[in-house]
């Protein structure tokens, strides 16, 4: 997922897409441990969207608190 496709997504659809990629994170670990895993490549691209992710949702909350001072 791009940096600008996150940037457009609301709270909640964040929030989701935040779920959705932390359970699939899971279940590649899972994968990786009992040999099922084909697509090592994958770990890490869910691993980089979880992070951007939590860059939007720390941006949003910074520009928050600086509309509330």
């Amino acid at each position: 997922m791009k940096a600008a496709q996150i940037r457009e997504l609301t709270d909640e659809e964040l929030e989701r897409s935040m779920a959705e990629n932390r359970r699939e994170a899971f279940n590649l670990r899972m994968q990786q441990q009992t040999g099922q895993l084909e697509n090592t490549g994958r770990i890490r691209q869910v691993r980089r969207d979880i992070a951007r992710l939590e860059t939007e949702r720390t941006a949003r909350a910074r520009r928050q608190a600086e509309v509330q001072d």
